[in-house]
C-alpha cells in the first residue's frame, strides 16, 4: 500500500475537480477497532475514494504515554497493522494517516492530573514527533484544553500554542530528514473563541500570517463549529448551513479548507448539503464503534435463541459490565447522568442498554471481551451463519452512507486523472 500522492496534493487534485464542477467532501473515519479498519479498506477499494483515518491520541498513541485503546496500538503498530489488512485485501488505493485532536491534555489522564504547561507541550510535542517518526500524513493542532482555565482557554493563548507546537514540530522534522506533513488547526467546541465568524476569521488570519513570514505551511484545514454537537446515540446539536457556508467561505480566503467534527448520526439530507456549500471534510467515529458493537449485540440474540444457556457467550453482559467500568460513557452522556455512580447506572436497565451500545467500541481489547466474542462467533458458526462477514457489513453500511452523500464515489480515480493532467504534480511525486 504506497499513496502515489501526497495528503495535500490530493486536496489539490479535489479543488480541481470543484473547478470543473465536480462537488465533494471528504470523509476522515475514526479508527475504532481493527474491524473498523478492515471495513473501511474494504469500502475504500470497493467504491474508490481516498480513506482518511482519524486517531485520538485516546486512540493511538507512544505506549511511554499510554498507547491506545484500539487494540493498544501505538502510531507504528497502527501503521502496520493497518497496511496488513490493506495488503491482505490488495487495496492499491489512497490511505492517509492523521492525528486528531493531538496536543497538550488531549489525553484524558492528563487533563485529569493537571499537568503542567510545560509538562503538557512537552509531551505533545514528543507524541507528534512519534506521529511523523511513524509515517503519519496530517497532524491535527489542538491546544485548547487546558484544566488550569476555568471555562474556555483565552483565543490568543490558543494561537500561541498552535504557532508553538508547528514551529517546533517542523524543526525536528527537518532535523531528522522526515517527509513532508500537512496540519488541521481549530476545534469543534462549541464554547470559546472560534465560534463568532468575525473571530474565526481573525484566528485564521493571524496564524497564516505567522506561519507565512516563517516559511511554514499553512494548515490544510481549519475545524469550524457549525452547530454539530455528538451526545449519547445521536447528534444533538443544531446544524447550521448558513453558518457552515460562511466559515467555509473564509477558509478558501486563506487558501485552507473547512473541517466539520462531530459529523456523527446526521440526518443524510444535512450530509447531501456538504458538497454543494464546500466543506472539504468531516470526521466521524463513535457511530462506527456503535454499529460494530450493535452487530455483537444481534449476533447475541440469535445465539441466544437457538444455543443453551451453557454453552452461551454471556457476550451482552459482558459487554455491559465491561463498557460501564470504562466511565467513558460519562463523556457523552448529558445532564446529571454523567456524574451517576455505577450502581445507580446498574440498577437503569435503561442506562445499562444504552451505555453497552454506545461505549462497548472501548472495551473490545479486555481480555474477557475478546473471549466471549469468540464463543459467540463460533456458536454463530454452528449456525451456519458467517459472524465475521455479518459484522464487517454492518460497519460498511454505517460509513457507506457518508461516502454516498459525500459524492466520493470514484474520487480516487477522478483525483488522480484530474491531477495527471498537470504533469507537473505527478512528476514531482514520482
Amino acid at each position: 500500500m504506497i499513496n502515489r500522492i501526497s495528503i495535500s496534493q490530493m486536496i489539490e487534485g479535489t479543488h480541481r475537480l470543484k473547478k470543473q464542477g465536480q462537488s465533494l467532501t471528504h470523509l476522515g473515519i475514526g479508527p475504532m477497532s481493527r474491524n473498523v479498519l478492515k471495513a473501511s479498506l474494504e469500502l475504500a477499494k470497493e467504491k474508490d475514494f481516498p480513506l482518511i483515518l482519524i486517531a485520538s491520541r485516546n486512540q493511538v498513541d507512544s505506549d511511554r504515554f499510554g498507547s491506545g485503546y484500539v487494540c493498544g496500538f501505538d502510531q507504528q503498530r497502527f501503521i502496520t497493522e493497518t497496511k496488513k489488512i490493506a495488503d491482505s485485501l490488495n487495496f492499491q488505493g489512497l490511505c492517509y494517516f492523521c492525528r486528531d485532536h493531538g496536543g497538550p491534555w488531549q489525553r484524558d489522564e492528563e487533563r485529569k492530573n493537571k499537568l503542567s504547561v510545560e509538562q503538557a507541550m512537552g509531551i505533545a510535542k514528543e507524541s507528534y514527533i512519534d506521529d511523523a517518526i511513524a509515517g503519519f500524513d496530517l497532524l491535527h493542532i489542538d491546544p485548547t484544553k487546558d484544566p488550569h482555565y476555568d471555562g474556555v482557554v483565552p483565543l490568543n493563548i490558543v494561537l500561541d500554542r498552535t504557532l508553538e507546537l508547528i514551529v517546533d514540530i517542523e524543526k525536528k522534522r527537518q532535523e531528522l530528514k522526515l517527509k513532508s506533513l500537512a496540519y488541521e488547526v481549530g476545534t469543534e467546541e462549541t464554547a470559546g473563541g472560534l465560534i463568532k465568524p468575525d473571530l474565526f476569521e481573525g484566528f485564521i488570519k493571524q496564524l497564516t500570517h505567522e506561519l507565512k513570514s516563517r516559511g511554514l505551511p499553512i494548515p490544510l484545514f481549519v475545524v469550524g463549529q457549525t452547530g454539530t454537537l455528538t451526545r449519547l446515540t445521536e447528534n444533538v446539536g443544531n446544524y447550521d448551513t448558513v453558518t457552515a457556508k460562511k466559515l467555509s467561505d473564509i477558509t478558501q480566503k486563506y487558501g485552507t479548507g473547512l473541517k466539520e467534527h462531530n459529523g456523527d448520526y446526521l440526518a443524510n439530507a444535512i450530509l447531501l448539503e456538504h458538497p454543494v456549500i464546500g466543506l472539504e471534510a468531516m470526521n466521524v467515529a463513535p457511530e462506527f464503534g456503535l454499529y460494530e458493537t450493535q452487530a455483537y449485540l444481534e449476533l447475541a440474540t440469535i445465539e441466544s435463541k437457538f444455543i443453551s444457556g451453557e454453552a452461551q457467550s454471556h457476550l451482552e453482559e459482558t459487554l455491559a459490565t465491561f463498557a460501564i467500568r470504562s466511565e467513558r460513557w460519562r463523556k457523552w452522556m448529558v445532564g446529571e447522568k454523567r456524574k451517576a455512580s455505577f450502581e445507580e447506572i446498574s440498577q437503569s436497565p435503561e442506562d445499562v442498554d444504552l451505555i453497552k451500545r454506545m461505549c462497548g467500541h472501548y472495551v473490545l481489547e479486555e481480555l474477557e471481551v475478546k473471549q466471549a466474542i469468540a464463543i459467540c462467533y463460533a456458536n454463530i458458526r454452528q449456525l451456519k451463519l458467517d459472524p465475521e462477514f455479518y459484522v464487517i457489513k454492518k460497519i460498511k453500511d454505517s460509513i457507506d452512507r457518508y461516502v454516498y452523500c459525500f459524492n466520493l464515489y470514484g474520487s480516487t480515480s477522478r483525483i488522480i486523472k484530474v491531477l495527471s493532467e498537470n504533469n507537473s504534480i505527478m512528476k514531482e511525486k514520482e
